[in-house]
């Protein structure tokens, strides 16, 4: 390789990979508003809510969530990591759905989190829903084996496939899945 050459293309290399980081930091400065929409499948109860608004969090509508996201064993409320949500939206995005996400399992307590696991082998002893950082969900018309996949594509934290259980488990934390 030439000279020139090389120097051309290490420039041009240096002026791509700036632009392979863009579409995270985009999303990061993000949409000027966010919203999500919500069913609970064991409490009934439906929520649509812009969380996220003028390049900011807005406080109610996160206490809000955290509200409906609540463990609905013990009605004990958590903070819900804004991280989720956007992950959420994301993954909303990523599928192309217009529908709500069922919400089978939001936050956790920790009596509620040693019960499961005592009457299931899933469930983890420091499970994430205990922290606010994980949700199990599924979406109407979005095939369970494509949440997943979208869900894993994003890179966004842990999921977890239960295709038996008929729902998708995503949390904030590390990358991994199950």
């Amino acid at each position: 390789m030439s000279d020139i050459t090389r120097r051309t293309f290490l420039t041009a290399l240096s002026a791509t990979v700036p632009l392979l980081a863009a579409p995270r930091r985009l999303y990061a400065a993000g949409a000027a508003s966010r919203a999500l929409r919500f069913t609970h499948t064991h409490t009934g109860e439906h929520l649509a809510v812009e969380y996220f608004s003028g390049g900011t969090y807005v406080p109610d509508a996160l206490a809000t969530v955290n509200r409906f996201l609540r463990d609905f064993r013990t009605s004990e409320v958590h903070v819900i990591d804004p991280s989720l949500l956007d992950l959420l939206h994301e993954l909303a995005g990523a599928t192309n759905s217009t529908q709500p996400f069922q919400v089978i399992s939001g936050y956790r307590s920790p009596a509620t989190n040693e019960m499961l696991r005592r009457h299931s082998e899933g469930v983890a002893a420091g499970s994430l829903h205990m922290k606010g950082q994980a949700i199990d969900i599924r979406v109407a018309g979005v095939p369970l084996d494509g949440l997943r996949r979208a869900a894993l594509d994003l890179r966004r934290g842990g999921v977890g496939y239960y295709p038996a259980s008929d729902f998708v488990h995503v949390d904030t934390g590390r990358v991994r899945h199950w």
